[in-house]
C-alpha cells in the first residue's frame, strides 16, 4: 500500500478496500477514511472531464431524457464528491460485510475495462468507486438518487423509509451492475 497521496494509482483503492474486508467487522469509519483519501486525489479538473465525458455519452439519448441522465451522473453522483469530503457527522456503525465483499468483482472489472486504450489516467472509475460505496454503506442511500429518472418516465422512489429502484431486476443478469450491491430493491408495481 502506498502512503504518499502523489504515488497512489486510482487502482490502489481496491487494495486497501480488500485489506478492510479482511476484518471481521467494519465500521463506517474505516471506510470513509479510505474514500475521503481517494475522494482528496480528485481535482476539479478531473470533475471537469468526467462531467464533459457523461455529457458526450449523454449526446446520443433521446433528447427528453439527455436532461435526466446528466442530473443523475453529474450532479447527483460526480459532484457528491465535494459531499463526501466535506461529510464530518454520520452513524458510526458496522456496514455490512457480506454485501461489502460482493462489490469487488464489479469494481475490479471497472478498473479493468477504463484501463484499455483510450481511457489512461480517467478518474471515472475511481470516482464510480468513491461515490457508489459512500451512498451504499455511509449513507445508506440508493446509488441512484430519489427521483433518478429512468426512460419510460420511471423513477426510484423512497416508501416508508426504503428505497424502490424501477429498473434493479433488469439489470441483475448484467455481472457489472453496481446493482447487486445497492440497497434500492425492485420496484414491485413496474
Amino acid at each position: 500500500m502506498k502512503s504518499n497521496i502523489n504515488t497512489m494509482e486510482s487502482e490502489d483503492i481496491l487494495i486497501e478496500l480488500k485489506e478492510l474486508s479482511s476484518q471481521n467487522t467494519i465500521k463506517k469509519s474505516e471506510l470513509m477514511d479510505i474514500l475521503k483519501k481517494y475522494a482528496n486525489t480528485i481535482s476539479v479538473y478531473d470533475l471537469m472531464e468526467l462531467s464533459q465525458r457523461m455529457r458526450k455519452e449523454g449526446e446520443y439519448l433521446d433528447e427528453e431524457y439527455r436532461e435526466h441522465f446528466l442530473e443523475i451522473y453529474i450532479k447527483n453522483f460526480i459532484l457528491r464528491i465535494k459531499e463526501l469530503i466535506a461529510l464530518e457527522d454520520y452513524d458510526d456503525s458496522e456496514i455490512d460485510k457480506e454485501s461489502f465483499d460482493e462489490t469487488f468483482p464489479i469494481l475490479e472489472r471497472m478498473f479493468e475495462k477504463e484501463a484499455l486504450p483510450g481511457f489512461e489516467g480517467d478518474k471515472f472509475p475511481l470516482v464510480y468507486a468513491v461515490i457508489s460505496l459512500y451512498v451504499t454503506y455511509i449513507t445508506e442511500e440508493p446509488i441512484h438518487h430519489v427521483g433518478s429518472e429512468f426512460p419510460g418516465n420511471l423513477k426510484v422512489v423512497e416508501i416508508n423509509g426504503e428505497y424502490f429502484c424501477p429498473v434493479k431486476e433488469k439489470h441483475m443478469d448484467n455481472v457489472n451492475a453496481t446493482c447487486h450491491y445497492c440497497i434500492a430493491k425492485q420496484n414491485p408495481n413496474v
